[in-house]
């Protein structure tokens, strides 16, 4: 482990271990791999359209980010696709592709040492919603013997567990929009503190459902712009009305340096860095003047051992709500200072649409792809931005040298806010 690997732990005296990216999976409205969500990332597609997988007769608001044509056999056998809710099916199915690109082979040696966290913030709702239908309709001989299984929050990292073989800790992470990275943050303390070696780790969601667009859509954070789909989600931008829900998942692999070391591993990236924090404010509006939100930054800058002035990109939250934007970029130009106005700030939402519990892990897994590359996804419908003088990469793709150290926010409903720093390698 290098010196730079080796930091002061949160709150305590003791050294910690350095965590490592070394592989990670994802599907998305815009693909079923990390690669395909990721060229359409750049190209500036949107992956929202009306909503087709549901009767949305009725409804407000009728356009959503769908997951379309997965194919639940190509990464499971029927039995387990049978009873496992679609946001399962989907993190099984990152999982096995983040396992991949690690080139990680569960054996009897890593087992005892191999956690799995899934964050989501509705869990498998689908199927709530299906076993409650048919307890009313067909009575209590007819709901599946799978059922307290398959409506469990935990559904998903059980299922990846027993497919992968994984015998350390695997648990359920809920912070509404902030799961995905809140898991990402607990796996990283599990392996920094020697609690696992490595962790498979990300988010998952499909609440794509009438009750979901209907409850949000009365709630009034939705957009209701259901006659231009893909030009709905306008985070950052002075039209925005609201996000747009959507449904994914991502599961990157976190090891400890020196596991990746012995096992021949590439690492992607360094996970430097976590804050967590809450509003303590309201169920579904962030604090007026963000004070949560700059709590749990200021906590991942402090953790990842750097300040405001070293962040060379930021993957916002930016959901395209009124009251969320406007309190990001208050907060951004608070903790980065004129930082903020000199680096590019993109909202990857604009096109994939909220994944909920999935948005963390998926923004994350865009970070790991900017430090790499170079190259920055856009912030697609930012016609005319609240912040002229910060650099929110509008409409089109830019490339950035240098590109070192990564910020990625996700702040929920309930007042969760979470912040997450990765560092190139």
């Amino acid at each position: 482990m290098t010196d730079a690997g080796v930091r002061g732990a949160a709150g305590c005296g003791r050294s910690r271990r350095q965590v490592m990216v070394t592989g990670y999976g994802a599907v998305t409205p815009l693909g079923h791999s990390v690669d395909e969500t990721w060229r359409a990332m750049l190209a500036g597609r949107s992956g929202i359209d009306t909503v087709d997988a549901i009767d949305v007769t009725g409804l407000g608001v009728r356009i959503g980010g769908q997951v379309r044509d997965f194919t639940p056999s190509r990464y499971m056998p029927t039995p387990v696709s049978r009873r496992t809710d679609p946001y399962a099916q989907y993190a099984l199915a990152a999982a096995l592709e983040a396992c991949e690109h690690a080139g990680l082979v569960v054996d009897e040696r890593l087992a005892p040492r191999v956690a799995v966290i899934i964050g989501s913030g509705y869990g498998p709702v689908g199927s709530i919603y299906r076993a409650a239908n048919t307890l009313r309709d067909k009575g209590p001989r007819a709901i599946s013997p799978f059922a307290q299984v398959t409506t469990a929050m935990d559904s998903a990292a059980g299922e990846i567990s027993m497919r992968l073989g994984t015998q350390g800790p695997s648990r359920a992470q809920s912070t509404a929009c902030a799961s995905g990275a809140d898991a990402v943050g607990a796996g990283m303390r599990m392996i920094s503190h020697g609690e696992a070696d490595i962790v498979l780790v990300g988010g998952a969601d499909a609440c794509v459902t009438a009750v979901d667009l209907a409850g949000s859509g009365n709630a009034r954070a939705l957009s209701r712009r259901n006659d231009d789909p893909t030009a709905a989600c306008r985070p950052f931008d002075v039209h925005r009305d609201g996000f747009v829900m959507s449904e994914g998942a991502a599961v990157v692999v976190l090891e400890a340096s020196e596991v990746a070391d012995r096992r021949g591993a590439t690492a992607l990236a360094e996970l430097t860095g976590y804050g967590a924090s809450s509003d303590a404010h309201h169920w579904t509006a962030p604090h007026p003047e963000g004070r949560g939100a700059c709590l749990a930054v200021e906590a991942a800058l402090r953790d990842a051992g750097i300040s405001g002035s070293d962040v060379d990109y930021v993957n916002a939250h930016g959901t395209g709500t009124l009251l969320n934007d406007a309190t990001e970029t208050a907060v951004l130009r608070k903790v980065l200072g004129d930082r903020v106005t000199r680096i590019p700030v993109s909202s990857t939402k604009s096109m994939t649409g909220h994944m909920i519990g999935a948005a963390g892990a998926v923004e994350l897994v865009a970070s790991i792809q900017v430090l790499r590359t170079g190259d920055v996804p856009p912030t697609i419908n930012c016609d005319e931005p609240i912040d002229p003088d910060i650099n929110f990469v509008p409409h089109r793709a830019q490339h950035h040298e240098r590109m070192r150290i990564a910020l990625s926010n996700s702040f929920g409903f309930g007042g969760h806010n979470a912040a997450l720093v990765v560092r190139a390698v």
